[in-house]
């Protein structure tokens, strides 16, 4: 659709999402591996992202993704440097999608985060029309978890052991918002 052609965003003066495309492979490999071990505390991809190669495969599946109508994988740029990823996929049916986000350590404290997940938040219900946007989080996680608090999301319960990270399993907490919900209420910082 018309509304789906490209996908920048700025999100404020300093930070902006953009689609992840070919180029953007090396930088955000750079960017990964430097995070490693900060990033495998809580996400299970990292034993498998090894070289550029890798890096540029999930790129690839991401604009598939985009292309197919089914949300899309950004990076995110804070003064001009890639800094974080950020993304969704919509289940159409159900008009609803879970954002998912990282972001380098060296970044984390100054709210870009918390600025992205609204931005696409607002994105999801305004310019996509979705009625429900969630975001998952390890309980354990409590920077992760603080987004989602901050953005009036509600904590609708965790499942428990529902993802398996390397040896461990987590238990992961439920964060949702309703469009309603979205356009009257606070969404914090």
């Amino acid at each position: 659709t018309e509304k789906y052609a490209m996908f920048t965003y700025q999100v404020h003066d300093k930070t902006t999402l953009r689609l992840l495309e070919p180029r953007h492979a090396e930088p955000l490999f750079a960017l990964t591996d430097a995070n490693r071990a900060h990033l495998r505390e809580w996400l299970p991809w990292l034993d498998s992202t090894t070289s550029v190669k890798d890096t540029l495969a999930f790129i690839q599946a991401s604009q598939q993704q985009f292309a197919s109508n089914n949300g899309f994988q950004a990076g995110i740029w804070y003064q001009d440097q890639i800094v974080g990823v950020i993304g969704f996929r919509i289940a159409w049916q159900n008009q609803s999608t879970s954002i998912g986000y990282w972001l380098s350590r060296e970044f984390q404290g100054r709210g870009i985060m918390t600025k992205a997940c609204r931005a696409l938040a607002d994105y999801a219900f305004k310019e996509l029309g979705l009625n429900r946007v969630e975001i998952r989080c390890a309980v354990e996680n409590l920077k992760s978890r603080a987004i989602p608090e901050r953005l009036g999301f509600k904590n609708e319960g965790t499942v428990r052991q529902a993802e398996r990270l390397y040896e461990r399993f987590l238990d992961i907490v439920i964060y949702g918002v309703l469009a309603n919900e979205w356009s009257m209420g606070e969404r914090g910082a």
